[in-house]
């Protein structure tokens, strides 16, 4: 499958470029350690992962995908969770297979590179720069650089008109169902990993333009 080339790219951070589930089941577990309470462990914590760190310790507090606790249990846990993350941010977290070829690709190739996440600046900043990739991109927008964040269009909309381009000339590579709303509300063209975080969820499902194994599958799609 070929897809119309476009002139920018912009690329989701968690479950995309980095694997940062060891890192936040770290912090989640030690939270819920202090909190005297039983840990969950990576592999439940994978499939909570994808809409910021407040959700994700919303969810870890509840033991499950969707519902709220006690705001007197957030507001426990909540501080505690951004200590142990600030400590942790990239400790345990690494680049995906074929994300550095990925990216040398698409450089190589002359696409404009942005990366929208919806972690707070505070953690992806750090993160970016510690596992050497930041400098590749041309704006960085996180989930609180904006009122808005993924599912909702306006960080995609915001990055393009920072490059000048338009919806029609622009992609998405992301992993998760809010990726992908995200990409069509934009009027974007979206590819999203297999290897990422979406709740369980197969991407497939939620209809991406494409999807593919690795980064280095770019050179055969655009």
């Amino acid at each position: 499958m070929t897809l119309r080339k476009p002139q920018m790219i912009l690329i989701d951070v968690d479950g995309t470029l980095v694997d940062s589930v060891p890192d936040l089941a770290y912090c989640v577990d030690e939270m819920m350690r202090q909190l005297g309470r039983p840990a969950h462990g990576e592999t439940k914590v994978r499939d909570w992962v994808g809409n910021g760190v407040e959700r994700l310790v919303r969810r870890a507090l509840i033991g499950q995908l969707d519902g709220e606790p006690s705001d007197e249990d957030f507001e426990r846990a909540y501080p505690l969770f951004l200590d142990l993350y600030a400590e942790n941010t990239s400790k345990r977290s690494c680049l995906y297979p074929g994300v550095r070829e990925g990216l040398d690709y698409m450089k190589s190739q002359g696409y404009q590179l942005g990366c929208v996440t919806n972690k707070a600046a505070q953690f992806t900043i750090p993160l970016l720069k510690d596992l050497g990739i930041h400098d590749e991109f041309g704006i960085v927008v996180c989930g609180d650089t904006l009122p808005v964040k993924k599912p909702d269009p306006g960080p995609l909309l915001h990055a393009a008109k920072h490059f000048g381009v338009d919806a029609a000339d622009a992609m998405m590579l992301g992993d998760s169902k809010s990726d992908v709303t995200a990409a069509r509300a934009a009027g974007f063209q979206i590819i999203c990993m297999s290897y990422g975080y979406n709740h369980g969820e197969d991407i497939r499902n939620y209809s991406p333009d494409a999807v593919i194994d690795s980064m280095e599958e770019l050179r055969d799609l655009i």
